[in-house]
């Protein structure tokens, strides 16, 4: 399993005012979908940020994402260890596949796929 990108999630209802403070080190707004929206860095596309109200389909907010090449292969890892699953893996309707996870320290991890 390779590790695509790592996106740290800032839960927040200063959208605005996030874009704009990350502005100031270089980021540009690369998608918004109204309750998330990720920044990236025009040179190096992959250090991103991401600003979300709430997630949309899920209980909790996730502390971070981390893409993967193979998510199904992730999940079965996961359930195999016995890590928590917080939220289950399924298909979005914004062309992702994912489940949450929690880590040793209590952070919800995202873990997704581009379908």
């Amino acid at each position: 399993m390779t590790v695509r990108r790592v996106v740290p999630n800032i839960q927040s209802e200063a959208a605005q005012e996030s874009r704009e403070f990350y502005g100031l080190l270089g980021f540009e707004e690369v998608m918004n979908h109204g309750w998330i929206m990720t920044l990236a860095s025009p040179s190096s596309p992959a250090a991103q940020i991401s600003v979300m109200s709430s997630d949309k389909t899920a209980p909790v907010t996730p502390d971070m994402s981390v893409e993967v090449d193979d998510v199904d292969a992730a999940y079965a890892v996961m359930q195999e260890r016995g890590v928590e699953i917080v939220h289950p893996l399924q298909d979005e309707e914004w062309g992702v596949r994912r489940f949450f996870v929690r880590d040793p320290n209590g952070r919800v991890v995202n873990v997704l796929g581009h379908r």
